[in-house]
């Protein structure tokens, strides 16, 4: 029973820290954000190839539920579903963001 226990103490404490993009697929968030063009929206509010975006100091994202709300925002007009959204966060938050 101990055994038992302490299993389970440690499959919700990994659970805690897992990515919080765990379910998304980074290849396929790499792919949306390509085929919809995010970069080009980017650029015209950040210049360049719209990739400073993720790393200027004024950002709004802070933690994931930020991130997710801003994909959600920015989804609105290209109706991403939920499991696009989740793979956009995961090539993100891999690429740029590095939340846990």
């Amino acid at each position: 029973m101990k055994l038992f226990m302490c299993v389970t103490l440690l499959c919700l404490t990994c659970s805690a820290y897992a990515s919080p993009f765990a379910k998304g697929d980074v290849e396929n968030g790499k792919t949306l954000i390509a085929e919809y063009e995010c970069n080009n929206c980017h650029a015209a509010k950040v210049g360049g190839d719209g990739s400073a975006i993720f790393n200027r100091s004024s950002s709004r994202i802070r933690n994931a539920d930020d991130m997710l709300q801003q994909i959600t925002r920015c989804s609105g007009s290209m109706h991403l579903d939920a499991k696009e959204q989740q793979d956009i966060g995961a090539y993100l938050n891999q690429k740029y963001y590095k939340f846990k």
